[in-house]
C-alpha cells in the first residue's frame, strides 16, 4: 500500500522528516518497506529558470535557427541558439541552464551542455512544454507571463509538487489502516504517547446541501445480509473532463493513473477515507437501483470489456432491466461514466466481506475496492464519505446535488464491548503499565472506556476495528502503541528445566526416525489433501468417511486422506519415474475420517521399501529387497521401543497380496506386507513394494513401562544346534514359542539359521536348522544340565509339532 506524505499531512499537521515518520509507523506495525521520492514533473524542473529574450537574430549559416541573447537574472546575458519559429525578443521563456537534466518522451535522461551549433556557441536551451514534461506540444517554445522576473525557478512558476511516498507492507488484519486517514489515525496515537499534542483533522462536509430535488433514483436492497448498508445520491449538470493538477498529482503519487474528474474523485476518496465508491451514468439507469443476486449463468460485461458468467451468489447492482455492476468488485461497461455523461448516481455502501471475497476470487478480479470490502471497512463512514465525494465532484466537475441521500441501513452495525483485565494485560506485556497510560492509549485509538474498576476496564471498540474483538487484541493494541522497544527486560538470566516424559510423542518420533535413518530410510512428508477417488482402491476405506474441502483447489486435492498408503505410492511412483527405484521411505502423519460419532484423526507411521537392498557394487552384488528383510525392519522398530509382548496374526487389510499383522492382546500394532499388484498398477508401478502401517497412538500407550536392568553375566553361554524335520506348514514361530515355554529361565535365545526343502527329504517336509543359547547367571552349566534341557525341548517339539531330528 502506498501512502503520500503530503496527503498524510492533510490529516495530521507534523513537521517530522520522512525517515522519522517511517520509523514510527514501522514500530506501530505498519511496516514501511521503502520511502520513494515523487515529483509531479520528472526532475522537478531543477536548473530550469525564467529567461528574458533580449535579442533574436537569424543564424548566419542556418535558415531555421536563430541566435538569441537571454537574461537569466544573474546580470550576465548568455547566447542561446534556438530552432523554434515563435521565439522573439522581449519574451519570457523557460531556459534549461548548463548542467540541467531533462527527459525525452521515452524517459531517457539527457544533460544540457555548452556547445556549438553551426559554429555559434549555445549556453543552454529554450524549451517547449514537451521537453520539460509539462505537456505534449512541440509546436514551439513556451511563452511565459511577461510579469515574471528573470532567474525565477520554473518549479515555482508551475507549482511542481515534490512528495515522498511510503510503501507499507500492510498485514491483512489491518483493514482500518487501508487509507491515508487510517494511517494518520495510527500515527496520531503514537505521537500522543510521545507527548506530542497533535489532532486528527477530519475533512468537513458541513457545506453539503441539496440544491434541487429533480432527479430521484429509488433503491431497493433485496438482501440486507449481503448489503447491510447502501447509500446513494444523484448529481446533475456535471462536466466530465480532465481532473485539476492537485487531484492528478495525489493519484499519480500513489501509482494511480488519472482517468477523468468523476472517476478520479471516487479513487481519491477510496484512498483518502478507505471507503470505495462507484459512479453510475444516471441516464443509463432504467427505473430504480436494485441490490440483489441474479440467476446463475447470467452474462455480464465488466468495464474491462470481458464477458463474465455470474454465479447465483454474486451480489449485483441492477436496474429494472438487468445488472449494472458486480457489487464491491468491478463496474459494468454499460453503466460507466463517459465524456457525454452529465448526471451521475453516486454509490457508497458496506457489503458483506465474505460475499465480496468469494465473488472476487470466483471471477479472478482483485481491485482496490474488493481489497478493502473483503477485509472489512467502516460501516459507519458510508454517508460521510458520500457527502465528501459529492462536494469534491461539485468542485472539480460542477453540477448540483439533485436528490436527498438515500441510506438503506435496516440494522445498525454496533460497536462491540470488551472487558480488559489489568492483571492479564500486565502478565502478557511482561511489566505493569500505569493505568492512566493504558487509558490514554485507548482514548488515542478511539476505544471508549465505559466502566472503571480495580479489576479492569469496560471498553467499546469502534466498528471499523474489525481485528480488535477480544481482550488479547486490545492488549496487543496497547502494546504496539506503547512501543515494544519500551518494554523493560531483566538482566538476570533465568533458566528452567522442563520435566518431560521420555515417552512424549516428539521424542519417540526422533528415536524411531534416527533408527530408520541408520537403516537407510529417508523421511518423507506427503500432502494431507488428496483425491476422493482413492477410496475405491480398498474396501477398508469408505466414501462416506471422506472429509471434503469446502473450497478445493482442484478435485485431486478435494479430500483429506483416509490412508497414508496412496500418498506414499505417489512418492514411490514419482521417484521410480526419475530412475530412482531403490527406495526406503518412512512418514509420520495423520489420516482423517468423518465418522457418525464425529471426526477422527489417528496418527500413523508408515514404511515403504522397493527395489534393491543396497546400491550396486563389485563387492556387494545387487539383491532385491524381500518380505523377510522388510519384516526385520518392522520388528526392529518395535524392539527399539521395548514392545516385546506381541503375537502374529493374518493382516485384515485388503491392500496386501501377502501380509502379517503384529498385535498386542486384541489391539493391532502394525500391519505390513506386499502391496497388491492391482493397486500398484493404478500408480504405474511395475516393481514390488512393501508397506507397513503402524498404529502410532497405540504404540505410544505401550511404551510407558519401566526399563529393567540386570548385571552382565559372569558365566559363559552355551549354544546347541538342532536340525529339525517338520511339516512344511509349520512356521518358525511355533518352534520359538514351544522353546520359550519349555525353558523360561536358562534359554536366552532361539535363532533360525538355515531352511532346507527339496531333494533327499520326505514329501511335505522341510528342515529347520535352529540354534539354542543357554546361560545361567549364577554358575557354569554342566553337560548334564544342558543335555536334559535339549532332550526336553526335542520331546515337546515331537509331541506338539511332530518334529524329528534330521538324519
Amino acid at each position: 500500500m502506498r501512502i503520500s506524505y503530503n496527503w498524510l499531512k492533510q490529516f495530521i499537521k507534523i513537521d517530522l522528516k520522512s525517515e522519522e515518520t517511517a520509523a514510527i509507523l514501522t514500530d506501530l506495525g505498519l511496516e514501511v518497506e521503502v520511502v520513494e521520492k515523487y515529483q509531479s514533473v520528472r526532475g522537478g524542473l531543477e536548473g530550469v529558470v525564467v529567461g528574458h529574450v533580449l535579442t533574436c537574430e537569424k543564424h548566419p549559416d542556418a535558415d531555421r535557427l536563430k541566435i538569441t541573447t537571454v537574461d537569466l537574472g544573474d546580470g550576465t546575458p548568455v547566447q542561446i541558439v534556438c530552432g523554434a519559429a515563435n521565439v522573439a525578443a522581449g519574451q519570457k521563456v523557460p531556459v534549461a541552464t548548463i548542467g540541467t537534466k531533462l527527459f525525452d518522451k521515452d524517459s531517457n535522461e539527457f544533460e544540457i551542455k555548452k556547445g556549438k551549433i553551426r559554429g555559434q556557441e549555445s549556453h543552454g536551451m529554450i524549451c517547449a512544454e514537451d521537453e520539460l514534461g509539462l505537456g505534449t506540444s512541440h509546436e514551439g517554445i513556451m511563452i511565459l507571463d511577461e510579469k515574471l522576473k528573470p532567474g525565477t525557478p520554473c518549479a515555482k512558476v508551475f507549482n511542481i509538487e515534490n512528495d515522498e511516498v511510503f510503501e507499507i507492507g500492510l498485514t491483512p488484519n489491518r483493514a482500518d489502516a487501508m487509507s491515508h486517514m487510517g494511517v494518520a489515525r495510527d500515527l496520531r496515537a503514537s505521537l500522543l504517547q510521545k507527548n506530542s499534542n497533535v489532532e486528527l483533522i477530519t475533512p468537513s462536509v458541513s457545506t453539503f446541501r441539496i440544491d434541487k430535488r429533480t432527479l430521484k433514483i429509488d433503491v431497493d436492497v433485496k438482501d440486507s445480509k449481503l448489503a447491510p448498508r447502501y447509500c446513494g445520491v444523484t448529481i446533475s449538470g456535471v462536466t466530465v473532463k480532465e481532473s485539476p493538477e492537485w487531484l492528478k498529482n495525489r493519484l499519480k503519487a500513489i501509482g494511480l493513473t488519472p482517468k477523468n474528474n468523476i472517476v478520479d474523485v471516487t479513487n481519491y476518496i477510496l484512498h483518502d477515507l478507505g471507503q470505495p465508491l462507484h459512479a453510475f451514468d444516471a441516464a443509463k439507469i432504467n427505473g430504480k437501483i436494485i441490490v440483489k443476486t441474479v440467476a446463475a449463468g447470467t452474462k455480464f460485461t465488466t468495464l474491462d470489456e470481458v464477458e463474465r458468467t455470474l454465479h447465483e451468489e454474486d451480489l449485483m447492482i441492477c436496474d429494472e432491466k438487468g445488472p449494472l455492476c458486480l457489487a464491491g468488485v468491478f463496474g459494468g461497461k454499460s453503466s460507466g461514466v463517459t465524456e457525454t455523461t452529465n448526471a451521475i448516481f453516486l454509490e457508497s455502501a458496506y457489503f458483506n466481506p465474505v460475499s465480496i471475497r468469494k465473488s472476487a476470487k470466483r471471477h479472478g478480479l482483485n481491485t482496490d475496492a474488493s481489497f478493502r470490502f473483503e477485509r472489512g471497512i467502516d460501516p459507519n463512514i458510508t454517508e460521510f464519505a458520500l457527502k465528501r465525494a459529492a462536494l469534491l465532484i461539485k468542485e472539480v466537475a460542477g453540477g448540483e446535488i439533485t436528490s436527498d441521500i438515500i441510506d438503506v441501513y435496516p440494522k445498525k452495525i454496533e460497536d462491540f464491548p470488551v472487558f480488559l483485565h489489568f492483571e492479564k494485560a500486565n502478565k502478557l506485556i511482561g511489566q505493569e503499565l500505569p493505568k492512566e497510560t493504558i487509558k490514554k492509549i485507548l482514548a488515542s485509538l478511539d476505544i471508549k472506556v465505559t466502566t472503571v474498576s480495580d479489576a479492569g476496564l469496560g471498553l467499546i471498540i469502534p466498528s471499523y476495528r474489525v481485528d480488535v474483538q477480544r481482550e488479547i487484541d486490545v492488549i496487543e493494541e496497547i502494546l504496539r502503541v506503547y512501543g515494544y522497544n519500551n518494554i523493560n527486560f531483566t538482566k538476570k538470566l533465568n533458566a528452567t528445566v522442563a520435566n518431560s516424559a521420555r515417552t512424549e510423542d516428539y521424542k519417540v518420533q526422533n528415536i524411531v526416525a534416527t533408527q530408520l535413518n541408520g537403516l537407510g530410510f529417508h523421511e518423507m512428508m506427503a500432502n494431507s489433501l488428496t483425491t476422493p477417488d482413492y477410496v475405491g482402491l480398498s474396501d477398508m476405506l469408505k466414501e462416506e468417511y471422506n472429509v471434503m474441502m469446502l473450497n478445493p483447489l482442484s478435485n485431486d486435492l478435494s479430500a483429506m486422506r483416509q490412508s497414508l498408503l496412496f500418498s506414499g505410492l505417489e512418492a514411490v511412483s514419482y521417484n521410480i519415474n526419475r530412475r530412482n527405484g531403490d527406495l526406503k521411505l518412512f512418514e509420520f502423519g495423520k489420516t482423517y475420517h468423518k465418522l457418525p460419532s464425529g471426526y477422527d484423526e489417528p496418527k500413523h507411521l508408515t514404511l515403504f521399501v522397493s527395489g534393491n537392498r543396497n546400491a550396486e557394487s563389485w563387492t556387494n552384488p545387487q539383491k532385491p529387497s524381500d518380505f523377510f528383510l522388510f519384516k526385520g525392519y518392522v520388528s526392529s522398530v518395535l524392539e527399539r521401543l521395548g514392545i516385546n509382548k506381541i503375537q502374529n496374526k493374518p493382516a485384515a487389510s485388503d491392500v496386501f497380496a501377502e501380509g502379517i499383522a503384529i498385535a498386542s492382546g486384541n489391539d493391532t500394532l502394525v500391519e505390513f506386507g506386499t502391496v497388491k499388484k492391482s493397486i500398484l498398477k493404478h500408480f504405474d508401478i511395475k516393481q514390488e513394494v512393501f508397506y507397513a502401517d503402524f498404529n502410532w497412538n497405540l504404540i505410544l500407550k505401550l511404551i510407558g513401562s519401566k526399563i529393567k536392568f540386570t548385571d552382565i553375566p559372569k558365566y559363559p553361554e552355551v549354544r546347541r544346534d538342532l536340525a529339525l524335520l517338520v511339516d512344511e506348514t509349520v512356521a518358525f514361530d511355533a518352534i520359538y514359542n514351544i522353546a520359550r515355554q519349555t525353558e523360561k529361565s536358562l534359554l536366552k535365545a532361539v535363532n533360525l539359521f538355515d531352511v532346507y526343502q527339496g531333494k533327499n527329504l520326505p514329501e511335505g517336509k522341510k528342515s529347520y536348522a535352529v540354534s539354542f543359547t543357554l546361560q545361567d547367571s549364577s554358575k557354569t552349566l554342566t553337560d548334564e544340565q544342558i543335555d536334559k534341557i535339549m532332550s526336553k525341548l526335542l520331546k515337546n517339539m515331537e509331541n506338539e509339532l511332530g518334529a524329528s531330528l534330521r538324519q
